[in-house]
């Protein structure tokens, strides 16, 4: 077996943890499909968490699981304890956790080595506890004066054990995303709201998706050998002129997002096959399903950009939702206006969530044109 991994491995230019995640990470699809047809809310809620724990194993090791235990204590632990300020006790725990673990892996040579670990998935958990403390938080609070954002998903209840484990570990987003809401996910699961009736078919969608990461893969695949990264570093590089130097940036930059643009179609098949992407009708006549709460990228809306400052409106748009909702909204004082202290603070808090990622350090430039 392990001479077979080490095959398929070669064949497709990565090393056997990179490809064992990408297996474990396919079979979120039928995980998530799967998911409908198992019975009662609680048995859904154990099967959404112990299935994302198993995935979770099977792809980064076993004790990648004890690295979640810490933020999802911290969170469930600080809305017992101390709803007023569990939001605050949660952002600031979490996210000191998460800056640790990025300099602790970082320091290793397990990334240079082809080798790969669970901070990714932890970067996506840590932005699920930290919302979801923050609407328990809310639920105390009177309606008036909220927020949109925050009437619709403020908790009034504090959710379950089982709830929790469920909502933090569900196998479809816990690798890589999308980020979704404690009250859309119980709503999901109890088949309450716009789940209390009979939901469209996802196939259509799903294979929409599926074809999509299928391209996204082949043109990566493709294109890599041809731009790699590693020729920034080679003596060749520095001979060449500007034009052919700038041009090489360009495309390796164009090559390395389809890596990214495959994972979350993936990610987004597997939301949608479980029934939780599904947002609603549309008011056009006939009304058509929509599947928003999967879709992370718009890849077009990348490629063809009118200008820089559309990016971050097109690329990892649920952690875009996530950062307007919890930071830049929290930051205006009310009766005033929006200014540059509170796009600074979302996106310093951005560039915490990423440390070592260029992309939200751009975000901010072209954000301030």
């Amino acid at each position: 077996m392990g001479l077979e991994m080490e095959e398929m491995a070669a064949s497709i230019g990565v090393s056997v943890p990179v490809l064992r995640f990408l297996l474990c990470f396919a079979a979120t699809i039928p995980t998530g499909l799967l998911w409908r047809a198992v019975p009662g809310a609680t048995g859904r809620h154990l099967y959404a968490g112990l299935t994302g724990a198993a995935l979770s194993c099977l792809s980064f090791g076993a004790t990648s699981n004890l690295l979640f235990v810490a933020p999802m204590a911290l969170g469930y632990l600080a809305m017992l304890l101390f709803r007023r300020h569990a939001g605050l006790i949660t952002f600031l725990g979490a996210f000191g956790f998460l800056i640790a673990c990025h300099a602790y892996y970082m320091s290793g040579d397990a990334w240079k080595e082809g080798g790969i670990d669970a901070t990714g998935a932890l970067m996506v958990l840590t932005l699920k506890v930290i919302s979801c403390a923050i609407n328990y938080s809310d639920g105390i609070l009177k309606e008036e004066g909220l927020r949109e954002a925050q009437k619709k998903y403020r908790l009034t209840k504090l959710p379950s054990l089982i709830e929790y484990f469920g909502y933090c570990l569900c196998c479809g987003s816990h690798f890589a995303g999308p980020v979704y809401e404690m009250k859309d996910y119980l709503d999901w699961t109890e088949r309450k709201g716009i789940w209390a009736s009979s939901t469209p078919s996802p196939l259509l969608p799903t294979l929409r998706a599926i074809v999509q990461a299928g391209i996204c893969m082949g043109l990566y695949l493709y294109l890599s050998p041809k731009f790699p990264l590693s020729w920034f570093s080679e003596p060749l590089y520095y001979e060449w002129g500007f034009w052919h130097r700038l041009f090489y940036q360009y495309m390796s930059g164009f090559t390395a997002r389809w890596k990214y643009y495959f994972i979350w179609s993936i990610s987004e098949a597997a939301i949608i096959i479980s029934g939780l992407g599904f947002t609603g009708w549309s008011e056009s006549s006939p009304p058509k399903a929509k599947w928003d709460r999967a879709k992370n990228v718009d890849v077009l809306g990348v490629e063809l950009a009118g200008s820089a400052v559309q990016l971050p409106l097109m690329w990892n748009i649920q952690v875009s939702t996530w950062l307007r909702y919890y930071v830049y909204e929290r930051l205006i004082q009310k009766g005033k206006k929006p200014g540059f202290l509170q796009l600074l603070g979302t996106q310093t808090v951005s560039a915490i969530w990423h440390v070592s990622y260029i992309f939200p350090l751009t975000s901010f430039v072209f954000s301030l044109w």
